[in-house]
């Protein structure tokens, strides 16, 4: 086994030794630091042929500010989208500096938040220029302000993900060239604009089409320095979304070969004339998360054999949702955290939510899951943890960070499991009508 897994293993034994995993508890969510980091670096390397980069973190996919901030400790950015998320980076210490602010729906609550701490900004519609432009003649500020831009390359294997579409509702569209020079003469009336934004790349686009948005962002900068007489666009972000393999514990596609396909692709990303900023999310943490939950009860129903756990929509939406899209690979653990030693069996992993399609995954073909035993659900480290779903008013499940030696794991609780009485007070227990 590799370190990675030995330390999985290892967190796995933990959490039962250490009653982390209980009645009380039954469903937990582990993270692996020592994995986050390792993508740091590989990260870093993939694209150490640049000479000016800014790595972000997309927050969506992380919003708990202890991993934040270990993320802003290792000299990350982060990209956010809405009022509290920026509350979070600020809270994990990222400096404005760090922090670039995305969204189509920015209020002008939030553009004036942004412009007075002096974040980054991108742009995403003509309407939302003008009120940046009317708040810059009330502001003094040090923000870089950019542009986000729909390259209009097309879908990828899951459209509701896809960020680069005709009918997608993020950027401004390059639907045709007079589009596309009306952006160009927007940009070069206005100097203070020195960054584009692309995000063309999400789960189920291929390297090459991700690529082909951002050349063509960069061949859009190019237009503007022709227009505006010098080299007014100094910072190009590619956004993230890189593919994540979750069908094995393979990292592939690398941060390196992505790289590699860029440097092909669109060789003046790697010129050294642009500050080039990442957002990945997905690609960095999912590999690294887990979810353990107990097995309360098995049955059967015809045909069907059915392990029934504690993890279920409220904490994997995606995959309960879109099973197709988002399918999550499970290992079957004994009560005490070893590997089960049962024989295979063909078993359905259903979640405590009160409705039919509450499930896991179908069909797995693992040791046989037993009342007590533990499934443990794979690269769920990004999204999983930070998109709560409130059905049957099912508490916020706990988030541990581990490191390990591979024999035993250190826990850090980031974010205890939420508590009754905290569900009542969000319900409004206080309130009579």
């Amino acid at each position: 086994m590799s370190d990675f897994v030995d330390r999985r293993y290892a967190a796995v034994r933990t959490l039962a030794a250490e009653s982390l995993i209980s009645e009380d508890q039954p469903v937990v969510g582990i993270i692996d630091t020592e994995a986050v980091a390792a993508q740091i670096d590989a990260l870093r390397w993939a694209f150490s042929s640049i000479p000016e980069t800014q790595h972000m973190v997309a927050c969506k996919a992380v919003t708990l500010v202890p991993l934040l901030r270990f993320l802003a400790d290792r000299g990350m950015g982060v990209e956010v989208a809405s009022p509290g998320e920026f509350a979070m980076a600020q809270a994990a210490g990222f400096p404005p500096e760090r922090i670039v602010l995305d969204s189509p729906a920015k209020t002008v609550p939030e553009i004036r938040h942004c412009l007075t701490v002096g974040a980054a900004v991108n742009i995403d519609s003509y309407q939302e220029l003008a009120r940046i432009e009317s708040l810059r003649a009330e502001i003094d500020t040090r923000s870089v302000i950019g542009v986000r831009v729909n390259p209009v390359v097309g879908s990828g294997s899951i459209g509701e993900m896809s960020t680069a579409t005709t009918t997608t509702k993020f950027g401004i569209p390059l639907i045709d060239e007079a589009s596309r020079q009306e952006l160009v003469d927007t940009i070069a009336a206005r100097p203070w604009i020195t960054q584009l934004h692309v995000h063309s790349g999400s789960q189920g686009v291929a390297l090459d089409l991700a690529a082909e948005g951002i050349s063509r962002i960069v061949s859009l900068a190019e237009s503007v320095t022709a227009a505006a007489g010098f080299q007014q666009i100094t910072r190009i972000d590619i956004g993230g979304g890189l593919t994540v393999n979750f069908g094995s514990d393979a990292i592939t596609p690398t941060f390196h070969e992505y790289a590699e396909v860029l440097e092909q692709a669109v060789p003046e990303l790697f010129s050294g004339r642009y500050t080039v900023l990442t957002e990945f999310g997905r690609s960095l943490l999912a590999k690294a998360g887990s979810i353990a939950t107990r097995i309360e009860y098995t049955k059967q129903v015809g045909q069907r054999e059915f392990a029934i756990g504690h993890a279920g929509a409220q904490t994997a939406t995606r995959t309960v949702f879109m099973p197709q899209a988002w399918p999550l690979r499970v290992s079957a653990f004994h009560a005490d955290g070893t590997p089960s030693r049962n024989d295979n069996r063909i078993q359905d992993l259903a979640g405590p939510c009160c409705f039919s399609g509450d499930m896991i995954g179908r069909g797995y073909a693992i040791p046989e899951l037993e009342p007590g035993d533990i499934a443990l659900i794979h690269d769920t480290g990004a999204y999983y943890f930070s998109t709560p779903f409130a059905y049957n008013a099912l508490p916020r499940i706990p988030v541990y960070a581990y490191t390990s030696d591979g024999s035993t794991a250190k826990f850090t609780c980031i974010r205890r499991q939420q508590t009754v009485a905290e569900l009542l007070a969000e319900a409004g227990e206080d309130v009579r009508l």
